[in-house]
């Protein structure tokens, strides 16, 4: 018998191991948010949308809105189809499980109260309905309103039964260091509900002494300028020591400084260690315990050896 095919033969798999894409940036839009809205939050969004800007609005010389070209669907923008995320991430690359991370929770959780409260609730609830149920390698992550703690813990606690929801979704900026106790309670309530803490780059951006950049490329390789002042934020302003449980996962902010930071911790700590009398070991130690990091975007030298030199270190 003879068959024709129209498209190129899926290829057998090439691992044996499970891949799990850390990192989808899913979009809801406002077609899935609205109806989910009370009245008086669906016509403030109308009216107003958001206050805190996207992470695309804030990158400098930005094209195509940050988004790749053939990441576009027929309709919507980039991540609200999720049959084209199915058929270019999922089956093409032959993905196990993918995490979500929307990253309009960066935004909307740094809204008014409760705005925040009902934005980040039609968030969670569109990508519970109109993604996981729809595609069960998919997981979530929880976007809660992380400037007002006591909101944030009853979007845990609603959501705490759902096994599909993986971490709860934090960004590496916030109006003040995430290290600080008003923010104890979301981290409470994620070892309560089994759930790391998802860090991911991005929200309201503090790493700017130098000024504002000139370019994507000046932008872009100092994710890890945030991320590592989460994690010094966390571990001095004493979050692990409170939260023995608590496990911290690294979102697109690189790998490669976080040896240095390690050492630069051990030494400032082997003098300064009755100013943070919580810590009693060295902090490299408690931190490759509780730190978890993605792989993208992973430095890439020209030797990759050099790359595992710096993974000894990790």
């Amino acid at each position: 018998m003879t068959q024709t095919l129209d498209s190129p033969a899926r290829a057998g798999r090439r691992t044996t191991y499970t891949i799990v894409d850390t990192d989808i940036h899913p979009v809801a839009t406002a077609a899935s948010i609205l109806p989910r809205l009370s009245a008086g939050a669906r016509r403030r969004f109308e009216t107003f949308g958001s206050r805190v800007p996207a992470p695309p609005e804030i990158y400098p010389r930005v094209r195509n809105s940050g988004f790749r070209l053939d990441s576009w669907p027929e309709s919507g923008p980039p991540g609200s189809d999720l049959g084209l995320v199915r058929d270019q991430l999922l089956d093409g690359f032959d993905i196990d499980h993918g995490v979500l991370i929307p990253l309009q929770g960066h935004q909307w959780g740094a809204e008014a109260p409760e705005y925040a409260a009902e934005l980040c609730r039609a968030l969670n609830d569109c990508m519970a309905e109109e993604w996981l149920d729809a595609e069960p390698r998919l997981r979530g992550s929880l976007v809660v309103p992380y400037e007002t703690p006591d909101l944030a813990v009853a979007e845990i606690r609603r959501h705490a039964g759902d096994p599909r929801f993986v971490q709860v979704l934090l960004a590496t900026g916030g109006e003040s260091g995430f290290g600080r106790r008003r923010y104890w309670p979301i981290y409470e309530a994620a070892v309560e509900a089994g759930l790391p803490i998802g860090a991911h780059t991005g929200g309201l951006e503090q790493h700017r002494g130098a000024g504002w950049p000139s370019f994507y490329l000046e932008e872009h390789v100092w994710n890890g300028n945030m991320m590592g002042a989460l994690i010094t934020s966390f571990l001095t302003e004493g979050v692990f020591a409170h939260l023995p449980e608590l496990q911290l996962v690294c979102v697109e902010g690189g790998i490669a400084w976080a040896p240095a930071l390690f050492w630069a911790l051990d030494d400032g700590w082997s003098l300064l260690r009755d100013d943070v009398p919580h810590l009693t070991r060295p902090p490299s130690e408690l931190l490759r315990e509780r730190l978890w990091f993605t792989t993208q975007p992973i430095e890439e030298p020209a030797d990759p050896a050099e790359l595992a030199t710096v993974l000894r270190h990790l």
